[in-house]
């Protein structure tokens, strides 16, 4: 059997074939070919299509079919990762009512902190183990607020996952991971929270069925695996958001396993059998992919908004021709600490690491006699790697165990210059794997369709490719202190 996954990523759609038997991956794509677009009608807002992220997909699935070497018939699941956080409407005709405010959309911080407040914070952080925050549940009350003609049509409100797989199949479901990543979900009493519903005035038939992660979330339309030239006996059965995804394609599902990725935000995420929570809510707890009643499986997440997309965007601001594993070189040429330049990069919205503030990206100390191009590109991953030393701190202090910590070679991970800085800022030992957010949907899909028994057997030897443990963690240790102090001024304003 073949297995096929999908990634709804805020840059692109990923879609991989897998060979079920052989674990082997057949064949990878992504569309659009350049990065796509974020809709930013004002500062700090953040919307995309989900109209155009079908359209994507549908576009990666025929493309990986015309490639040929494999048939699309021996296709018998579809797993699928996406976008934490993000808020989707539909009318009761399952049409899209506006585009998607995504994970990075600031715009409802203060309606989530109200709720905090009259919901109370001891109440919020023990139940939903978070703050509403901007999460998916404030995004939704932003809309009731003030798009109220919008918000009456309303038949069911999704994360972006739910969405691809209701385009798939027609049904609508959701999961106890998604419900609390949008903060609908109440941990002790295991059921939607009635006090985040009551106070937005929310009704419950707003929510979806709620669902197994690894289970039978719908059967293929017969219009749609035509159009594909997929087999109509194909299912949907797994779906997971990027970074409890990303957790599992690690094989990250056991307390004390930690995961970090690099993309367009940045994540540390580490698994824990504990109702753990920041009572300042700059981490966030939320059900892993093999979370139930009965076991307790809790990912508690660091994210960080802006980290690779300051390197995309220092790479387009220098008019660089270079390819990132060309502006690796360069910068791997200049020692550490770029010589003084100091760089902060917090330019995608709040962060809630830093208590929901936007601070904005900062550069610092720059002379024109002797910083380069390559000095900002250097100091550029520097500072992301900082960013997440400051954000590691914070889960440390919260009690999480991290001996090491697993990452794809994929995105920021693929620069030595990166990957240096970030084993000697934090000064923990790196695994990177042969991972990918497609494959590891595709394997979830074998999980939940059964061909797997287990998430153990779909892992069976999985190994790293590359160790790279701490040489210079005292040096990164000054250079990130004096990062810190740059950061706190900027708070402090």
């Amino acid at each position: 059997m073949l297995l096929l996954g999908i990634d709804i990523g805020t840059s692109f759609i990923k879609v991989s074939v897998v060979d079920a038997h052989t674990f082997k991956t057949i064949v990878t794509v992504q569309c659009p070919e350049t990065e796509a677009s974020i809709i930013a009608h004002q500062s700090g807002w953040a919307e995309q299509s989900p109209d155009t992220w079908w359209k994507y997909v549908q576009e990666s699935i025929l493309k990986v079919n015309a490639t040929s070497l494999y048939n699309p018939k021996e296709i018998g699941s579809i797993g699928i990762a996406y976008q934490m956080h993000g808020l989707v409407l539909v009318d009761k005709n399952q049409q899209v009512l506006r585009d998607s405010i995504i994970w990075c959309d600031s715009r409802a911080v203060e309606i989530g902190n109200k709720a905090f407040d009259i919901i109370g914070k001891e109440n919020c952080l023990s139940h939903l183990l978070n703050s509403p925050g901007n999460f998916t549940a404030s995004k939704l009350a932003w809309v009731k607020e003030h798009e109220p003609a919008v918000y009456s049509k309303v038949d069911k409100v999704m994360l972006p996952g739910d969405y691809i797989a209701m385009k798939l199949t027609g049904e609508i479901s959701t999961t106890i991971s998604a419900l609390s990543e949008g903060t609908f979900w109440d941990f002790k009493n295991n059921c939607v929270s009635e006090d985040l519903m009551q106070y937005f005035g929310f009704d419950k038939s707003l929510l979806p069925e709620v669902k197994e992660v690894f289970s039978d979330h719908g059967k293929i339309k017969s219009t749609v695996a035509k159009e594909l030239s997929l087999s109509s006996k194909v299912i949907v059965s797994y779906k997971a958001g990027d970074q409890q995804n990303n957790a599992l394609s690690l094989n990250v599902l056991e307390p004390g396993d930690v995961a970090a990725t690099a993309g367009t935000s940045g994540v540390i995420y580490a698994v824990s059998d504990d109702l753990q929570y920041d009572k300042l809510s700059r981490v966030n707890t939320f059900a892993h992919v093999n979370h139930t009643v009965e076991e307790t499986r809790l990912g508690i997440l660091l994210c960080i908004n802006g980290t690779g997309i300051l390197n995309s965007w220092v790479k387009k601001l220098a008019g660089s021709k270079l390819s990132y594993k060309q502006i690796d070189e360069v910068a791997s040429g200049i020692e550490a600490g770029s010589n003084g330049l100091l760089m902060l990069p917090f330019g995608n919205g709040a962060e809630r690491m830093l208590n929901n503030k936007t601070i904005g990206a900062q550069i610092q100390h720059i002379d024109l006699n002797k910083h380069t191009a390559a000095h900002i590109y250097r100091a550029a991953q520097e500072s992301i790697a900082f960013a997440f030393r400051y954000g590691l701190d914070i889960m440390l202090s919260n009690g999480v165990k991290v001996g090491s910590i697993r990452a794809g070679k994929a995105n920021m991970f693929k620069s030595p210059v990166f990957t240096e800085a970030f084993v000697n800022a934090t000064n923990v030992t790196v695994s990177l794997y042969d991972n990918d957010g497609s494959v590891g949907a595709a394997i979830g899909a074998g999980i939940g369709t059964g061909f797997y028994k287990d998430a153990r057997e779909a892992f069976a030897g999985f190994k790293p490719i590359e160790t790279i443990m701490p040489s210079m963690a005292k040096k990164y240790n000054v250079l990130y202190e004096n990062w810190k102090e740059l950061l706190h001024k900027h708070i402090r304003k």
